[in-house]
């Protein structure tokens, strides 16, 4: 990743001009008085911590929803953006940060949607697939959107705004579910938009992209605008302190001291269950009490298919394929169902925050009825004290902004349901926890916290397995590591001896060649003790 921005544009008629916005909600001010201006090719960044209004203002922007006072001036003219149909129609195009994705229709029919309906399906996949070519956004067209990862459901949001040719393009943590390869490559395509005009707001949690990519930022906490800046000339910790008035706390990572089997996969096949799905092939995979577990790997490459397999979505494994330590023992599983494998102990944080983390309509007290059945009594009545008692401490202990136990999961920003719902599984006290992607779209303090509790999850003897694009992520809280790549899981490394080089070699399946080399040279008398090391 390239360290240095390109130089801000001249100063002379701002693409966007917001003045004295304030948008009020029952139970909460998401924007008070904000004032923010963007110039004409400037990346613009929108820093601020989990629901400090930066969400609800791009969606002003883009008229997904409307101020209750302010202005907004556009390429010099005022405007009101009452929809997103107008906001396109101006040049703006936004990417969220929950996608909006018609799960039965394919990528390119999602697309169309959005575009001319006078230009036929057939042009529509033709530039589809050259704009991914060009900006290495790789997708298939013709895919259903319901066989996608959530890193590939990024890439058709993203090609779906480039499409339009945008005079502003507004990205909400485009890069949190990306590789940093894929990272690297959409870098380019951003600076190649801003080169040729572009204005980009851009939303992310990820201070060194932000250091990297923005030529400017803007600074918010509970809904203000509390400071302007360049962030080129800011460091991690100076940008933190702006954004939560501190620096995270270093996290603690102590050696594992680690127990029996908790988790247990061998020899796990699985043919593709849909026709753009990866099979698993040979899986071999253990978690023992008291470590972290982590899977690397880029999106696509059989995470979803693991994951289901494990967590008991997908039965179709054989018994002995999954096993979960049970009161005698390890306990054939690869059968039982998501509620019997619960009952083992196994909690499960999938990828997926709305519409399989939580139900969005739903409260959240309503919400821990997906995986807690402690509340429930005698015939089914619900004791809805208690469920509201235990999401208000899971409210309290992890910091999640929320109008309390009965506000919709819908109605939370994308970091703090993300904790909350980590909260929930956590809070439950599981033998095994399985999470996906734990900190996407939280900020650096949540994220720290959220890798702390699990990290404190896993000294109280718990057995943990984190899947996660997020390399920096895995080295800081894992104590082992495996890659998945095409379906395959390579051999696990410990954390002191991955580095971020080996992991990427291993993210294209070149484990394969590195283990051979080791075998023939622990082969050769004399050099099995280099081949240990």
């Amino acid at each position: 990743m390239n360290p240095s921005p390109p130089s801000a544009p001249a100063t002379g008629t701002p693409r966007l001009q917001l003045t004295g916005i304030t948008k009020r909600y029952p139970a909460v001010v998401a924007n008070d008085g904000v004032s923010l201006t963007v110039q004409p090719g400037q990346v613009h960044a929108v820093l601020g911590e989990n629901g400090a209004g930066k969400s609800t203002l791009m969606k002003i922007i883009y008229g997904a929803a409307q101020p209750d006072e302010g202005s907004m001036h556009f390429d010099g003219r005022p405007v009101q953006v009452r929809n997103p149909q107008q906001a396109r129609l101006l040049g703006i195009a936004m990417v969220f940060q929950h996608f909006s994705l018609f799960d039965t229709l394919t990528v390119a029919e999602n697309v169309w949607l959005g575009q001319d309906r006078q230009v036929p399906l057939a042009e529509v996949e033709r530039r589809i697939r050259a704009t991914a070519t060009d900006y290495g956004l790789d997708i298939d067209p013709l895919r259903p959107v319901h066989t996608l990862s959530v890193g590939e459901m990024q890439r058709v949001e993203i090609i779906r705004a480039l499409l339009t040719q945008p005079r502003l393009l507004i990205l909400d943590e485009p890069t949190s579910v990306l590789t940093p390869q894929a990272v690297d490559k959409l870098f380019v395509v951003l600076r190649k938009l801003a080169g040729e005009g572009c204005s980009i707001l851009y939303i992310s949690h990820k201070l060194h992209e932000i250091r990297a990519l923005c030529t400017a930022c803007t600074v918010m906490r509970g809904g203000r605008v509390t400071g302007v800046c360049d962030p080129s000339q800011e460091s991690n910790a100076s940008l933190s302190r702006m954004m939560i008035g501190a620096e995270p706390p270093a996290l603690a990572h102590r050696d594992a001291t680690v127990g029996g089997v908790v988790l247990s996969a061998r020899a796990l096949n699985l043919p593709a269950a849909e026709p753009f799905g990866v099979p698993l092939i040979d899986i071999d995979l253990e978690v023992r009490a008291g470590e972290v577990v982590g899977i690397a790997g880029i999106s696509g490459n059989g995470q979803k298919e693991l994951l289901q397999a494990l967590s008991g979505e997908d039965p179709r494994a054989e018994a002995a394929m999954v096993q979960l330590a049970g009161p005698q023992g390890l306990v054939p599983a690869g059968r039982l169902n998501p509620r019997q494998r619960r009952a083992l102990g196994l909690h499960f944080v999938p990828e997926e925050r709305l519409g399989r983390g939580a139900v969005p309509t739903m409260g959240l007290a309503h919400n821990l009825l997906l995986t807690r059945t402690d509340a429930v009594g005698a015939c089914g009545w619900l004791r809805m004290a208690r469920l509201q008692e235990q999401a208000r401490a899971i409210i309290a202990r992890f910091g999640v902004k929320a109008g309390g136990p009965d506000a919709a999961a819908q109605s939370l920003s994308g970091g703090n349901l993300q904790k909350f719902i980590v909260g929930r599984e956590i809070d439950a006290g599981p033998r095994l926890l399985i999470v996906s992607q734990p900190t996407w779209g939280v900020d650096v303090g949540a994220a720290t916290q959220i890798r702390g509790e699990i990290l404190r999850l896993r000294d109280q003897g718990c057995a943990v397995l984190v899947v996660s694009e997020e390399l920096d992520e895995l080295f800081e809280i894992c104590d082992r590591l495996h890659v998945l790549a095409k379906g395959y899981l390579s051999p696990s490394v410990p954390r002191a001896e991955a580095t971020v080089e080996r992991i990427g070699e291993w993210m294209s399946g070149l484990w394969h060649t590195e283990v051979q080399a080791r075998l023939r040279v622990a082969a050769v008398p004399g050099e099995a003790g280099h081949a240990q090391a």
